[in-house]
């Protein structure tokens, strides 16, 4: 990597260019560049970057000699890049309109993230992983302690300073204490598949009981609901009469108290 920034340098490449020729955020770029080579970029960005640069692999990197005539060709392939890129963001930030400057950059970073590495990886563990973050994400708001999952682990991969705490600091401070010490002892072979096979049993057993909960309140809704039709003389909810009815779904629930 030590060559490609000073390759970058020569040509008087700005990593601000680079990152939009590359479609991707600054930090983005400057995570690229902090890994050790090449080989682990991802498979497209890698192609984009020799592309730029006229070269085939690591090797010719190397031994470039930077003339007038390359710098000049570099640069025309950056221009014209840079205009491709920019034209694919603005289709992919179309739909961000409602969003401030930030939040678009975040959303637009997660998306050509996401479609990086589903079409460079098209393994079953690479679908079931982003499957499961999608599960992830859209229980986000169900409670805290997946916010402070995710914070323990940008702090552990080094991306957030370990003392910032940006949410409850004392539940956050708590949490990612205990998360250090299960992973320590994970890492360090504590644990074994016997020794918490009982504790891996009450962690199903709370899910499954979990879902009756969830099963039998859907089945007493689905009650409420078709007494409160049935009271108020209707055959289905609609925009004309769902406020009515969910008033008198919580009326009847009320009376069951």
């Amino acid at each position: 990597m030590e060559e490609l920034n000073k390759l970058l340098t020569e040509l008087g490449i700005s990593k601000v260019r680079l990152a939009k020729y590359l479609g991707v955020s600054r930090q983005m770029l400057y995570n690229y560049l902090a890994l050790k080579t090449l080989d682990e970029w991802p498979k497209e960005k890698k192609v984009k970057l020799f592309t730029l640069l006229g070269m085939k692999d690591n090797e010719e990197l190397i031994h470039k000699e930077v003339s007038g005539a390359y710098i000049l060709e570099v640069e025309d392939r950056l221009n014209e890049g840079v205009k491709v890129s920019a034209s694919s963001r603005g289709e992919v930030l179309t739909d961000l309109k409602g969003f401030n400057r930030k939040e678009q950059e975040l959303l637009s970073d997660i998306i050509g993230l996401l479609k990086e590495k589903l079409s460079s990886d098209k393994t079953k563990d690479t679908y079931y992983s982003y499957k499961y973050l999608y599960h992830y994400i859209q229980s986000m708001g169900t409670t805290d302690e997946l916010k402070y999952i995710l914070v323990y682990m940008s702090k552990s991969l080094g991306f957030t300073d370990p003392m910032e705490f940006v949410f409850n600091k004392d539940k956050q401070f708590i949490f990612e204490s205990i998360l250090f010490s299960a992973m320590t002892l994970y890492n360090n072979g504590g644990a074994s598949r016997a020794k918490l096979s009982e504790s891996h049993k009450r962690f199903v057993q709370d899910i499954d009981h979990k879902k009756e909960e969830k099963l039998s309140r859907t089945q007493e809704l689905n009650s409420a609901k078709i007494q409160a039709l049935k009271e108020l003389g209707y055959t289905e909810i609609n925009e004309s009469n769902a406020k009515e009815v969910l008033e008198k779904i919580a009326e009847i629930q009320s009376r069951k108290v």
